[in-house]
């Protein structure tokens, strides 16, 4: 039988565990879930961090722009953070390669098929495709989305079966909620127009997404029928639990 396929969207907020730095057992937590679903699931990693894993080794002295010095700590802090995957998920027998993209890349015919031929290739060999934006040569990550425009194109480009994202809250609140012990988790949405009431605007810590960026994912993945979780990547077994039903988070069908 076929296994399905999913794109997993881990922010900054995510990978850091909301410290200022990345966190290793918490990669090490996506790795041993990953492991425990390789046999139904093949996983396609869309990752941020780049900048949160360059701030843990360096400071950079710089008059310029902030976009430039940001774009200076990717460069920086990639490597440190595939190192960190390679590591960890290496220790639990799982295969990890590096695609860099930018947003042109998906305006090009010829790249979409590359894309798609390469991923493709590193899959069907149990490498695990980790996915993150060029940001030396591109800021739209920097400037407007923590990643999750990308996870959704990619996944609609790879034809995926399930995106989940991974942030800090436990999927959409229930605006009225928010201010509540526990607030109530949106858990079933066919409607996003309706979601549009809900959110509010404020940016995660880390990232630079908020949950209208996550919720305008989600619109370019229902229009090619790929559903949509967003869940809260900093549980223990996010991924095992939604797929069993055992915590609250937010699907878009």
């Amino acid at each position: 039988m076929a296994k399905k396929r999913i794109l997993l969207k881990l922010g900054s907020n995510t990978l850091t565990k909301e410290t200022n730095h990345i966190s290793r057992g918490k990669i090490e937590d996506i790795g041993i879930q990953i492991a425990a679903l390789q046999d139904k699931y093949e996983f396609i990693i869309v990752s941020s961090g780049a900048i949160a894993a360059a701030k843990q080794f360096v400071k950079l002295e710089n008059q310029d722009e902030d976009v430039f010095v940001k774009q200076a700590l990717a460069s920086i802090g990639q490597p440190h953070l595939m190192r960190i995957y390679h590591e960890n998920f290496s220790d639990l027998g799982l295969l990890t390669s590096q695609c860099l993209l930018s947003y042109s890349d998906f305006e090009k015919e010829q790249s979409k098929v590359n894309i798609v031929n390469t991923i493709n290739v590193l899959v069907k060999n149990n490498y695990i495709p980790i996915i993150n934006e060029n940001d030396t040569v591109a800021t739209d990550e920097i400037k407007f989305g923590d990643n999750d425009k990308l996870a959704a194109l990619a996944a609609v480009l790879l034809n995926v079966d399930i995106l989940i994202i991974a942030t800090n809250t436990n999927g959409i609140y229930i605006k009225s909620s928010i201010h509540d012990e526990v607030p109530e988790t949106i858990e079933l949405v066919t409607d996003l127009s309706l979601l549009q009431k809900e959110i509010g605007d404020n940016k995660s810590s880390h990232g630079t997404g908020g949950m209208q960026s996550k919720i305008d994912s989600a619109a370019i993945a229902k229009a090619a029928n790929i559903e949509t979780w967003i869940v809260n990547g900093l549980e223990d077994n996010f991924m095992l639990k939604a797929l069993a039903n055992e915590i609250a988070f937010t699907k878009i069908v």
